[in-house]
């Protein structure tokens, strides 16, 4: 199996749904980071060999395609969406990472791309002429109505369960906007002005007093979720470039590359979603012969404070190397581009590391999956 790089990663600003960027449809927030990474590395869009995004709510189409030709790759680039939900932009990177080192391509654009402003009205099809069509608000993610919760009904149970306070959640986010708030100008590095948007516009002074103010809006009193402790709905993209070590020999990049070193997916439990990623995390290490002590950097996925809590301590992930920017807490959950975030937030973070110094990038989504990355810059 060949080696894999990547040699470059950007994204757009995440921002809130209804936002900024909720005019634009999920290919226009696409096209401009995929022309960026392609300019960061030196290379045309003739060298492409093939696109794949993550995305969970578009509806149907290959938005993966729209982005390709918006962002003037050549029509016979093949493109591919691919929807794991949460997993989605992630997991793309996966299948690219995995074309490569099999030998079947040489240069990918991978990543995600999501808008919940854009996102279609959903409704079934009703069975007869005269009946009304049903709406619905999400699609089933296991075959069993009683192992599929809602994914914060599933989190408010795991607070309670592992006695994880309201105001421990509420610290936990409090840091993601504080690290936020103190990084903003280092993380305009990664991103691509877009309707000029040029930082995650969520960020902000979280104070304590008003997250004690919060009503639980899952779970009891003494361990509820609030607004501050899950994620906003967002609008974002993501891309990384992938490559192989011959293409890399005769790049001239503007940043360090890292090296992907094992990209995992994995399932877990349906009642219980956001421990997925610790299996996946798990194996990952595995794979690379790495273990939590060695890690300089790890992104985790913020979608609930209380899923990342219970992600970073059952992987015994230091918190000072956790998140350092900030999390999902303070930008947004972009379903399908937020896999990809956290690769580009890693990517950029292992630029002021040692050589060799590693990283992890994890993820959880509905229906009991998760999705890990471990890398090292070269």
């Amino acid at each position: 199996m060949r080696r894999v790089y990547c040699v470059a990663a950007c994204r757009t600003a995440v921002t809130p749904r209804h936002g900024a960027l909720a005019g634009l449809g999920v290919d226009a927030l696409a096209a401009p980071v995929i022309e960026r990474v392609l300019q960061d590395a030196g290379l045309a869009a003739t060298a492409v060999d093939a696109v794949v995004m993550g995305n969970a709510l578009y509806g149907g189409g290959n938005p993966a395609r729209l982005a390709a030709l918006r962002a003037g790759l050549a029509e016979q680039t093949p493109a591919m969406t691919v929807d794991t939900q949460c997993c989605s932009g992630l997991d793309a990177i996966a299948l690219a990472t995995a074309s490569i080192a099999a030998s079947m391509d040489e240069v990918i654009v991978a990543g995600g791309l999501e808008s919940w402003s854009r996102s279609p009205i959903r409704q079934h099809r009703p069975l007869s002429a005269d009946a009304a069509p049903q709406t619905y608000t999400r699609p089933p993610f296991s075959p069993w109505p009683s192992r599929d919760p809602d994914l914060a009904e599933a989190a408010a149970e795991l607070a309670a369960s592992r006695g994880i306070s309201r105001a421990a959640q509420a610290q936990f986010a409090q840091r993601s906007h504080a690290a936020a708030i103190q990084a903003r100008e280092r993380l305009m590095d990664e991103i691509v002005p877009l309707a000029g948007v040029t930082f995650d516009s969520f960020t902000r002074p979280l104070r304590a007093a008003l997250c004690r103010r919060l009503p639980s809006v899952n779970g009891d009193a003494q361990t509820g979720l609030t607004a501050a402790t899950i994620a906003v709905e967002a609008d974002a993209a993501a891309a990384v470039l992938l490559v192989s070590e011959r293409v890399l020999t005769r790049l001239a990049m503007i940043r360090r590359p890292i090296e992907l070193l094992a990209v995992q997916s994995s399932g877990g439990d349906p009642e219980q979603p956001a421990l997925a990623p610790v299996i996946a995390s798990r194996r990952a290490m595995q794979r690379a012969g790495v273990a939590a002590a060695d890690l300089a950097v790890a992104e985790v996925m913020e979608a609930y404070a209380v899923q990342a809590q219970c992600c970073m301590a059952d992987l015994s992930l230091p918190p000072a190397i956790c998140n350092r920017a900030g999390g999902g807490l303070a930008r947004g959950h972009p379903i399908g581009a937020s896999g990809a975030i956290l690769l580009v937030r890693m990517f950029h973070e292992l630029q002021n590391c040692e050589p060799e110094a590693t990283g992890l990038a994890t993820i959880a989504a509905a229906g009991g999956l998760g999705a890990a990355a471990i890398a090292s810059v070269v």
